[in-house]
């Protein structure tokens, strides 16, 4: 059996609630997955505006789901009300959260191939200027997060509006993270957004962030690969998308090229 990841211990940093998968495909490649959360994801304080939205769900033509969180929690949200309308259309970044759509039994979900983004669900014909002006949609997210979805559709001429409906947060204690690393007990790390990079960081100490730069460091996006680069990492391995584009990028990755 082929086990490229023999011996490898890998830091996964996905939510506690998303890091199985990506830890149950190291294992298969031969590798040990050190979970450590590095955002702790929770429900909104407050439902007021997500509530609000659901009751009148019927006037938007699209729902885009930002995140899995997102899918997880307001859509968790919006069946414990009522149904899914028919004629509203779902919409997802990528697989992963289309993936939660569908089991929840939302049919059509719309989502970007190849690439998973707000970029590439901005290149549908969906969400075309053509088609998609004086439209209403809605869309679920987190608190905070990236406005580019929302200020081209816009611009594009549709009605916009975004509804939290979970909190992110960084992790309290970094304590474990930097025993592992200060004890070398790490082969590489994964990153899957740059709000992941950046506590990071924030949670380490000098000899922890040393290690680190030593460390390969696997991201899925080109924007978390520059955005690591930029603050001063030294080993970013660009891999594909989601949990199999990061196994992909660590099981062809030359590791004896690397080695110290």
């Amino acid at each position: 059996m082929n086990r490229p990841l023999s011996g490898k211990r890998i830091l996964v940093t996905r939510p506690a609630d998303q890091s199985s998968g990506l830890a149950s495909r190291i294992a298969a490649c031969g590798g040990q997955a050190e979970c450590f959360p590095l955002i702790d994801i929770a429900p909104p304080q407050d439902w007021r505006a997500m509530d609000e939205a659901i009751a009148r769900l019927e006037t938007f033509a699209i729902v885009i789901f930002i995140s899995p969180n997102a899918a997880s929690f307001g859509l968790g949200r919006l069946l414990s009300r009522r149904s899914w309308p028919e004629r509203v259309a779902a919409a997802a970044l990528g697989p992963g959260t289309a993936g939660v759509l569908a089991e929840a039994g939302v049919a059509g979900v719309i989502a970007p191939r190849g690439r998973y983004d707000s970029e590439a669900l901005l290149s549908l014909d969906l969400l075309g200027a053509g088609r998609i002006a004086g439209q209403g949609v809605l869309i679920v997210r987190g608190d905070g997060g990236r406005d580019l979805l929302a200020e081209t559709l816009r611009a594009r001429g549709a009605r916009v509006e975004c509804v939290p409906c979970y909190r992110r947060s960084p992790p309290r204690d970094g304590a474990p993270l930097v025993s592992m690393l200060r004890g070398r007990a790490l082969d590489a790390v994964t990153l899957s957004s740059t709000e992941g990079l950046r506590n990071l960081l924030q949670l380490l100490d000098t000899g922890s962030r040393e290690r680190l730069l030593d460390l390969p460091v696997f991201v899925s996006h080109r924007r978390i690969a520059n955005e690591a680069a930029r603050r001063g990492l030294r080993r970013v391995v660009l891999t594909g998308p989601e949990d199999g584009g990061l196994v992909t990028g660590m099981c062809t990755y030359r590791w004896a090229d690397h080695e110290r």
